[in-house]
């Protein structure tokens, strides 16, 4: 017997909903409709378009409901770090901040100004992020917080809709640097220093979580059946992503490619030295409560940047196109550094790559291959200094490198990055995210005994590929460059 599942993942750039069926121990999956993520500008302030990403859910639950296909279950990801203010009725308070608005300049002073950086880390265990959701809070007007009956995370935002049940799933919710993974509770002293109760936040739930049916007026809209279950997965996209990697035995770590590249490996329990402070590494929380030991490093967002500006200018470019381009490049001509503040800001990406290349006493590149080179070739390097400091962190060796999501379409980055890390890496699936979506739903159901079932089931059902490393003198020549960047 097929059971279908629908897994709804929200992107930086676009949303998809997704139908997988689960039949025989093999697992197929199917895009229903996709539809476009475009931020709101308003002068240099950037929002969310809440109510476009619902019709977009709703059109997609929709087309499904024509399909006549019998669903067991829905649940939403999406990216990390927003959350959303909603008042005594439940509806939003607008606007909803993009986490790339530059208010949390004025956030992180005003926090650090009450909390210094090492308790913050103490207390939550993630990175230092300009962009995290803590120094939003820590930006946000009082009134508007006064209005704030609750604050809930974007991704469990859309499963309240669903669902009409708010709930904070843990993976997403450590992302925000409001939650003690010690405690399994939301921060008491951060959000004393932000003047909020945890009363304002939704009670915490583990993936897996079954929220309750479809809520009526959703099912009458899209035509689905309303005995549909929404379950709260690994809200937080690379939690669900992380759980669609085909992985079983030895010391792996993944990489989840796409806007950020999140690299890292999965442990049993967080690491809050001050060793990990210092090299700002991540604790976010994944699937049964384990630890997800990782750096958000900038990603494709530098190519995606770049393709924008050139296109603002006239000159169209798609991602296939860079790519043969950056292949036939010179190599190691120029490098950056991808962890530069300069590089999380929107807008003039190549001028900015310029800029630091010529600061760093380089040639500028010139040409959108060797922009492309360039970004490629200093991220498989970025790579490797985090895998490097993540191994010395947990003190393990690592053997093998899984890349998922889109980026994992990228075969020269892909291939930079096995020569830079001096490991196979294991490509795909592409669509990790949605996969895991649905591989924990299967389980919140009954429908797959466990995460390693999971994983065996995502093994046999996807094609990935193996890239070997190749010319190690030469990655390591390119690597000494690298790391006298700043």
């Amino acid at each position: 017997m097929t059971t279908h599942y629908l897994g709804i993942d929200l992107g930086a750039e676009s949303g998809r909903v997704m139908l997988g069926s689960l039949n025989d121990g093999r697992l197929a999956l199917e895009e229903i409709h996709r539809f476009a993520n475009t931020p709101l500008r308003d002068g240099a302030s950037w929002h969310w378009d809440v109510p476009a990403l619902w019709a977009g859910i709703q059109q997609g639950l929709h087309q499904i409901a024509h399909r006549n296909v019998g669903i067991a279950s829905v649940s939403v990801d999406s990216w990390g770090l927003d959350c959303v203010l909603l008042d005594a009725r439940g509806d939003v308070i607008s606007p909803v901040f993009h986490y790339r608005d530059p208010r949390t300049e004025r956030g992180v002073k005003t926090l650090f100004a009450k909390v210094p950086w090492e308790q913050v880390f103490a207390e939550t265990g993630i990175q230092f992020l300009p962009i995290n959701h803590l120094y939003h809070l820590a930006a946000e007007s009082p009134e508007r917080l006064a209005h704030a009956a609750q604050i809930i995370p974007i991704g469990d935002l859309f499963n309240y809709f669903l669902s009409g049940v708010a709930r904070a799933e843990i993976s997403m919710a450590s992302t925000t640097q409001l939650y003690n993974p010690r405690t399994r509770t939301w921060s008491a002293p951060l959000l004393a220093a932000l003047g909020l109760k945890a009363a304002q936040f939704p009670p915490l739930v583990p993936p897996g979580t079954r929220l309750g049916k479809l809520r009526p007026y959703v099912a009458s809209e899209t035509g689905l059946c309303a005995d549909v279950e929404v379950i709260a997965t690994c809200t937080h996209d690379t939690g669900a992503a992380v759980v669609g990697v085909p992985a079983s035995g030895g010391t792996w770590a993944y990489l989840s490619s796409g806007t950020w590249s999140l690299l890292g490996l999965e442990l049993a329990e967080p690491i809050l030295t001050d060793r990990c402070r210092e090299l700002n590494f991540t604790n976010e929380i994944g699937f049964g409560n384990s630890v997800r030991l990782l750096k958000n490093i900038v990603g494709l967002w530098l190519v995606q940047e770049c393709r924008r500006a050139w296109a603002h200018a006239g000159r169209e470019f798609d991602y296939a196109t860079l790519t043969q381009l950056a292949a036939e490049a010179e190599p190691f001509r120029s490098l950056i550094n991808p962890t530069d503040p300069r590089f999380l800001a929107p807008d003039a990406m190549p001028s900015r790559i310029a800029a630091a290349c010529r600061e760093s006493g380089q040639p500028a590149p010139e040409t959108p291959g060797q922009f492309i080179r360039c970004v490629l070739e200093s991220l498989a390097l970025e790579y490797r200094r985090t895998l490097r400091q993540a191994e010395a962190l947990a003190g393990t060796h690592v053997d093998q490198l899984h890349t998922v999501g889109g980026g994992s379409k990228n075969e020269l980055l892909n291939q930079f990055a096995a020569d830079a890390c001096a490991v196979p890496v294991v490509t795909g699936p592409t669509e990790a995210t949605a996969i895991g979506n649905i591989v924990v739903q299967a389980i919140a159901l009954g429908h797959l005994p466990s995460l390693a079932a999971g994983r065996a089931v995502v093994g046999k059902s996807f094609t990935t590929a193996r890239h070997a490393p190749r010319d190690p003198a030469v990655w390591d020549a390119a690597w000494e460059r690298f790391v006298r960047l700043r």
